[in-house]
């Protein structure tokens, strides 16, 4: 019995460690902060407000109630083995082994030590040269993290999209909601480029494709990150399309300028001026946030003009010919399983990135 006391021990000090080192203790004030705010009534007369609260506590809660419940089990065995029962050693061990088990699923959390990487996250994924075939190949990006989102128990929504003319999307921007979405999905920031025989072409010719990835930690707080109200400029205008019932008749769509950095987004999505405004703050501020974390600086006056993520920095390559490979210039990781990774299979590369001795 004695042997089994002490690895239970060792675990609950294990677990005691990484409670206090991802700062449980606060996230749990938050889950029951965020949850007496959604539980009035008051709350639900701004449903854009109150859909932005529920999706932070499941973000929150998705983070703290695997550890909350993996402590409160080994406290609970703590007090069974105290009885000193040697006819349950059997059961006993099984159960020790099941939590040291769940306790080396979770650890993966405390690769999760950047400043956002609990948030939730934005992309931006952007056509790059290439043509349709590149227009094509971003809207297969698309849907590798629409599927990664799903099988990681997160949830994805499309904040602005804009269709090829012939094939494919020329950009999209999806919001991603769940435990350290930005964390996991920052390893993508960057260029992805694709080699195959171009489905375009009547020669069905080799065809080298580019698409930008930008991943930004998702800053719904204005209060998390400040902006001066004279270093923007707002527009509005009427929001375009391709006709028909879609097309607003009002000066709904929203363009925001931070003149400091040169950024500008523009939101069209929503009916609502309101909306678009705040859906152009939010990413205003998430880019702000990344950039601040390039650069290095500690305030965003501090900041210089320049993107995130540019179009030097190629971080993976995508080829279905001659041979099928995706290998990542940076951690080295490769696969030749390239359907499993564009079916959604991304957690080798972001595990390979987060155990790097430098993070990109």
């Amino acid at each position: 019995m004695q042997p089994l006391i002490k690895r239970l021990n060792e675990l609950r000090l294990q677990v005691d460690a990484a409670l206090a080192r991802l700062d449980i203790e606060t996230k749990k004030g938050e889950v029951e902060a965020l949850e007496a705010q959604l539980a009035t009534p008051e709350i639900w007369n701004n449903p854009s407000n109150a859909q932005n609260l529920s999706k932070q506590l499941a973000a929150v809660k998705s983070m703290v109630d695997p550890w909350l419940t993996l402590h409160a089990q080994t406290s609970d065995m703590v007090e069974l083995m105290d009885l000193d029962d040697d006819s349950l050693l059997g059961e006993f061990e099984g159960q020790i082994i099941a939590l040291e088990k769940e306790f080396a699923s979770l650890r993966k959390d405390l690769l999760f030590d950047g400043e956002f990487d609990d948030h939730n996250a934005i992309l931006r994924l952007s056509a790059g040269a290439g043509g349709t075939d590149a227009q094509d190949w971003t809207e297969m990006l698309e849907r590798m993290y629409l599927r990664w989102a799903e099988k990681s128990g997160m949830s994805a929504s499309t904040i602005e999209r804009s269709a090829g003319e012939e094939a494919g999307v020329k950009s999209v921007v999806i919001e991603i909601t769940g435990g350290f979405a930005y964390g996991k999905l920052r390893s993508e920031n960057g260029v992805h480029r694709l080699v195959r025989l171009s489905p375009f072409n009547s020669d069905n010719l080799r065809q080298t494709s580019f698409a930008l990835v930008e991943v930004l930690p998702q800053i719904d707080r204005p209060d998390e990150l400040k902006i001066d109200d004279k270093d923007l400029k707002i527009d509005v205008y009427r929001a375009g399309g391709h006709g028909g019932q879609s097309v607003n008749t009002t000066d709904s769509a929203v363009r925001v300028t931070h003149i400091p950095t040169g950024i500008v987004v523009a939101i069209q999505n929503e009916r609502s001026q309101l909306q678009n405004k705040e859906t152009a703050m939010k990413i205003l501020r998430s880019k702000l946030a990344q950039m601040q974390l390039d650069q290095h600086t500690s305030s965003i006056t501090e900041l210089q003009a320049g993107e995130s993520a540019n179009w030097g920095s190629q971080i993976r390559n995508y080829v279905l010919h001659p041979y099928t490979l995706v290998k990542d210039t940076r951690t080295k990781f490769e696969t030749n399983n390239i359907q499993g990774v564009l079916d959604g299979d991304l957690d080798p590369f972001m595990e390979a990135f987060l155990e790097a001795p430098t993070k990109d």
